[in-house]
């Protein structure tokens, strides 16, 4: 039987909760791994099917847990976000708080003030424009206020886009590691000439089940080790080409041809909202983890050298 509290990972089969789970059997040998459909990552997991959906299945999910891990993604649509994002926040929240459970939730920057993006940090404005970001906002929120009331122990721990080996989903990984892995152009969504930062995967798994760890690191807002050389689209793309002995070529998918490309790509539609994010320099700061624990992430070229073996 295992001897350490359990930790419970809900939405196990992403990036970063299959991560997440080969980081924690640092601190403990009691993993439970909940998804529609979880498959073990290391020999000792639990497994157990929920749909987040159902207040019951969470309850049940959580139930003799230490520490739960929502990392959980859903289907890139602002409807669908609006619709379950809420749901599945309240549903985690009211299982922690029946059982004494303290709750670590992986968000992204989508909360935050476009008008800030040049530099993010925990303490930019909460200010969307996006229907999306609005949505995160109000999921970041019902967490804080729980804090505020002193029901909650938690905190959330957040990332820019990320990448890594293999990553699912990921705009770098699919527009332009990928691409020029198999001899293709890289695309870049409406300006290849400005600056953007990604959170690599191993670093954001790593940090979450390190700061989960930390007594002095609950109850509040955390950047997830990010690199500070952040850079273009076109000067990724030439990290890139150096390795792989190919030319540095990026396609620019700007407003027109985003839209025409939308039609075929339903998910692109999705995209423009988030327009902000690319058209503009967009820094994630994680100085303060930094400084806090000194956990640094590791270096964009490095970072893009481990996702081309």
């Amino acid at each position: 039987m295992p001897t350490s509290p359990l930790h419970t990972i809900l939405g196990s089969t992403g990036n970063i909760g299959t991560a997440l789970a080969k980081d924690l059997t640092h601190y403990t040998d009691n993993i439970r791994l909940v998804s529609r459909n979880p498959s073990k990552i290391n020999p000792k997991d639990q497994l157990m099917k929920a749909d987040l959906l159902n207040s019951e299945e969470v309850d049940a999910a959580v139930a003799g847990s230490d520490t739960v891990y929502l990392v959980a993604g859903i289907t890139y649509k602002t409807k669908l976000w609006q619709e379950q994002w809420p749901v599945i926040m309240k549903n985690t929240i009211q299982a922690c708080k029946k059982h004494g459970a303290k709750l670590v939730f992986f968000d992204n920057m989508y909360c935050y003030d476009p008008n800030h993006v040049g530099k993010l940090t925990e303490s930019s404005p909460v200010n969307p424009e996006s229907k999306k970001g609005k949505v995160r906002a109000q999921i970041a929120q019902m967490i804080l206020d729980e804090i505020k009331n002193g029901k909650l122990t938690a905190m959330i721990v957040r990332a820019a886009d990320f990448y890594g080996p293999g990553a699912k989903l990921s705009f770098l990984n699919e527009s332009v590691i990928n691409r020029m892995k198999a001899g293709k152009t890289a695309q870049w969504l409406y300006a290849g000439d400005k600056k953007h930062s990604f959170t690599y995967i191993p670093d954001a798994a790593y940090a979450t089940a390190f700061l989960a760890q930390q007594e002095n690191a609950w109850n509040q807002v955390w950047h997830l080790p990010t690199s500070k050389v952040y850079p273009t689209g076109q000067e990724t793309v030439n990290i890139l080409a150096k390795h792989l002995g190919a030319q540095p070529k990026l396609q620019i998918l700007g407003p027109f041809m985003l839209n025409l490309v939308s039609l075929f790509i339903p998910v692109l539609k999705e995209v423009k909202e988030l327009r902000y994010q690319l058209d503009q320099d967009y820094c994630f700061d994680s100085t303060k983890i930094e400084k806090a624990y000194g956990l640094k992430a590791i270096s964009i070229e490095e970072g893009l050298k481990e996702c081309l073996k």
